[in-house]
C-alpha cells in the first residue's frame, strides 16, 4: 500500500480563499473515494466565517496513488463573486494544494537495541525486588529507552520492552509528523496564482472541463495580487 500526504490551504488569502478550500476539500474526498482510497483527515483548521476552512491536512492510503495525487497537486482557481463582501470586484481566487513529505516509521531490529537489567522497585512481593528482573532497553539510533518491570520473568520484561520502544518511537514519528504539518504553513505564503491545476466557476463550484493557461492574464493577475496584499 502506498501513501501520501495532502494539504489543501488558503495561504494568507482572505475569507473568500478559506470557502475555496471548504469545497476543494469536500471535492477531493468525494473523489479518493471514488477511487476506492482510504483517507484520515489528520488536521483540519477552521477559518473566520463560518464554513470555510484554513488548511486541511489528509493521509491518503491505496493502490496507483501517484497520478491521482498529480492531478490534483498544484494550484486550484474559483472564479466566482465573494460569498462575504458583496461589492467586491475581485473574481478570481486561489488555493494551494501540496503534497508533505511522509515520515517514516522507525522499525525497531534488535541488533540496534542494548539491554540493561536492574532490581524492580515496584510492587510485585519479596520475590520480584530480590532479582533483576527489571529490564530498560535502549533503542541506539533515537537514544530512546523504556524501563519494564511488570512481570518476575527477565525475559518477559524484555519483550515487553521492545514491544514499548516500538510503540514509543511510533508516538514519536506522529509528533515529528504534527511538526512537517507545521513547518508546511509556509505553503500558506506561497500559493502561485497562474496555471491552475484545476479551475472551479460559481456558486454551484462547478468544475471547467478544459484547465485554462493564463500567459496573457499574468499582468492582470500580478495586479489582483497587489491589490490583495495592500488591502
Amino acid at each position: 500500500m502506498n501513501q501520501k500526504i495532502i494539504q489543501i490551504t488558503a495561504g494568507r488569502g482572505p475569507a473568500e480563499c478559506c470557502w475555496v478550500v471548504a469545497q476543494v476539500l469536500k471535492y477531493f474526498l468525494e473523489e479518493v473515494q471514488q477511487q476506492g482510497f482510504e483517507y484520515t483527515v489528520i488536521q483540519r483548521i477552521a477559518g473566520v466565517e463560518n464554513g470555510t476552512v484554513q488548511s486541511a491536512t489528509v493521509q491518503l492510503e491505496g493502490k496507483e496513488l501517484d497520478s491521482f495525487v498529480k492531478s490534483w497537486i498544484g494550484t486550484i482557481q474559483w472564479i466566482g463573486t465573494s460569498r462575504f463582501r458583496k461589492y467586491h470586484k475581485r473574481k478570481n481566487w486561489f488555493i494551494g494544494l501540496y503534497e508533505l513529505e511522509q515520515i517514516a516509521n522507525q522499525q525497531i531490529h534488535q541488533k540496534d537495541i542494548t539491554f540493561e537489567t536492574m532490581r524492580s522497585t515496584g510492587p510485585g512481593g519479596q520475590h520480584v525486588n530480590k532479582v533483576n528482573s527489571a529490564v530498560r532497553a535502549t533503542h541506539l539510533p533515537t537514544k530512546t529507552s523504556v524501563v519494564v518491570m511488570d512481570s518476575r520473568s527477565q525475559h518477559q520484561n524484555k519483550k515487553l520492552a521492545i514491544q514499548r520502544l516500538q510503540e514509543k518511537l511510533i508516538a514519536i514519528g506522529l509528533e515529528q509528523l504534527k511538526q512537517s504539518i507545521t513547518d508546511q504553513w509556509e505553503n500558506h505564503l506561497s500559493v502561485q496564482r497562474g496555471n491552475p491545476i484545476r479551475v472551479y466557476k460559481g456558486s454551484d463550484f462547478k468544475k471547467q472541463k478544459k484547465v485554462k493557461t493564463f500567459k496573457t492574464k499574468r499582468n492582470q493577475l500580478k495586479k489582483e495580487l497587489r491589490n490583495e496584499l495592500k488591502n
